[in-house]
């Protein structure tokens, strides 16, 4: 995905969205209701344009980001598991499956392990790379057994209950992945240890850190970011 296609994306939402404000800024509700309206439009042209089989490619010799790779969170300090206070950590995967299962960090090093070079794109505009290793979120799916009616994915986090969810197909990407490892190390707190979620199909914002929780469900809600107004969708 380039800059190009998102600028793209950014500036048909924004071209709907000043219409809709001119239109309706007599009656807020009404403008409510055809933002939401829109924004629903708008994850239909990105669900369309998203090709699920498409794969981000990068170099084998292609430099990575290293200590530049942007650390963030929403927390007033790097969020820390405290095991002392909440004990182990473990990965809770619920919702829609047959199978419910409470994952310690050793539990998902037993899964199939991944690692990928892949792109990192952020909603600002800024592009990283980083070499990712971790379980593919099929995987997991697979596992728990989610049932017919699992169409969308949360993924929650322990950074002040962060979380955003996600469109199935996306989850199910084979590059969709609950990273444990970056560059060849356990992720470190200030890139989302012990587990965060890394996709290059969706943009930053989407890829939820600090994970303590994974829930399958037949409709889709909200999260952090897109309840303040961002693309739901999120995808690049």
């Amino acid at each position: 995905m380039t800059l190009d296609r998102r600028r793209f994306l950014t500036v048909s939402a924004a071209s709907i969205t000043g219409s809709i404000l001119a239109a309706c800024d007599k009656n807020p509700r009404s403008a409510q209701a055809l933002l939401q309206l829109a924004e629903r439009g708008n994850a239909r042209v990105e669900a369309g344009l998203f090709r699920h089989s498409a794969m981000n490619h990068v170099a084998p010799d292609a430099p990575i980001a290293g200590p530049s790779f942007p650390k963030y969170f929403v927390s007033p300090r790097v969020p820390v598991w405290d095991a002392a206070a909440n004990g182990v950590w473990r990965l809770e995967v619920s919702g829609a499956v047959r199978h419910p299962l409470s994952l310690t960090l050793d539990d998902l090093m037993k899964f199939p392990r991944v690692t990928q070079k892949v792109d990192h794109f952020c909603v600002e505009g800024w592009n990283a790379r980083a070499t990712w290793s971790g379980v593919r979120v099929s995987d997991l799916a697979r596992a728990a057994g989610i049932t017919d009616d699992a169409q969308f994915v949360d993924f929650g986090g322990f950074d002040k209950g962060y979380h955003e969810s996600w469109d199935m197909q996306s989850a199910m990407h084979p590059q969709t992945i609950l990273a444990l490892g970056m560059d060849g190390y356990l992720l470190t707190p200030g890139h989302g240890a012990p587990a965060r979620v890394h996709s290059p199909i969706k943009l930053g914002y989407k890829n939820t850190k600090y994970l303590t929780r994974v829930v399958f469900m037949p409709v889709r809600n909200g999260g952090y970011w897109s309840d303040q107004g961002y693309e739901w969708y999120g995808g690049t």
